[in-house]
């Protein structure tokens, strides 16, 4: 990506929706808010009277100010996000929701969106977003740590509490709660295509996959440690809802105890590892 002006923000993100073939625009007419929750149903399959959003909450979001942004291919809604103000003493912004339809799936959908988010922030004076993550899936560490370089500021245990949708099933909610410094180096460098990269190779590995799939434990008393997690936990779960389980257990004392002992989670790995400092900055 290019772009060195003052608008830099725009100029890549419009690359990136460019890309991923879509149009990001913000929404606030009824009708597409209301498609904008039809999305995210379909996304989440959330139980009958239960919506993740409603279009009066995103209506009233939008008109105090807020964030709420669709991707579309033509007239067809691929994903959408909502974030909203948190602290007025911190100024930042809070990405509550994002989601990407399966039609939108390895197209950029979802980081043209954030990139959208991110310069619609930046446009405000606002210089750091924040959202949480579950951190079991692998695919979704990848995509903040790496291709957003977003960083892990706490682990929180059964955040939501039992969410019972499709995708977190009916277990904990467990989440990494990451930070977006929207401006720093790292940042505007990974949003221009050059991700940061991190090397697992000399760590430790202090949660593993074992030959049945199963997390094994090491020792976490390395300078530099490895955190394990599956190649897709969702279907995890769908086969095997104990081993689910064991995996959201291992995690929450291994990643949480090495970030409550004053660690840092640095980054993400191509085999599937947090990769984890004990070094104290």
């Amino acid at each position: 990506m290019t772009g060195t002006t003052a608008n830099a923000p725009e100029l890549v993100a419009g690359e990136a929706a460019a890309a991923a073939g879509v149009v990001v625009r913000e929404l606030a007419d009824v009708a597409d808010l209301a498609v904008v929750c039809e999305l995210f149903q379909a996304i989440w399959r959330t139980a009958p009277g239960s919506p993740l959003v409603t279009v009066e909450l995103l209506k009233a979001m939008v008109t105090a100010g807020n964030h709420v942004a669709g991707a579309f291919d033509g007239d067809r809604l691929l994903g959408g996000c909502l974030a909203f103000f948190g602290d007025p003493a911190e100024g930042g912004l809070h990405s509550h929701i994002a989601g990407v339809a399966r039609a939108g799936h390895g197209r950029g959908v979802g980081f043209a969106l954030k990139l959208h988010q991110r310069a619609w922030a930046l446009r405000r004076g606002v210089t750091r977003v924040s959202w949480t993550f579950d951190p079991l899936v692998r695919r979704n560490a990848h995509f903040n740590l790496t291709k957003l370089a977003a960083r892990p500021a706490s682990y929180l245990t059964n955040f939501y509490g039992p969410m019972g949708d499709a995708i977190n099933g009916s277990g904990d909610t467990d989440r990494l709660m990451v930070g977006w410094d929207l401006a720093s180096p790292p940042v505007d460098a990974a949003v221009r295509g050059l991700p940061p990269r991190v090397d697992g190779t000399a760590g430790a590995p202090a949660l593993s996959i074992d030959a049945d799939g199963r997390p094994a434990r090491g020792p976490a008393d390395a300078a530099v440690v490895l955190v394990a997690v599956p190649a897709d936990i969702e279907a995890v779960r769908a086969n095997d809802p104990g081993l689910g389980r064991a995996w959201r257990i291992a995690l929450r004392e291994v990643l949480h105890g090495l970030m409550a002992d004053g660690a840092r989670v640095v980054g993400f790995d191509r085999a599937g590892h947090y990769v984890v400092s004990r070094e104290r900055s």
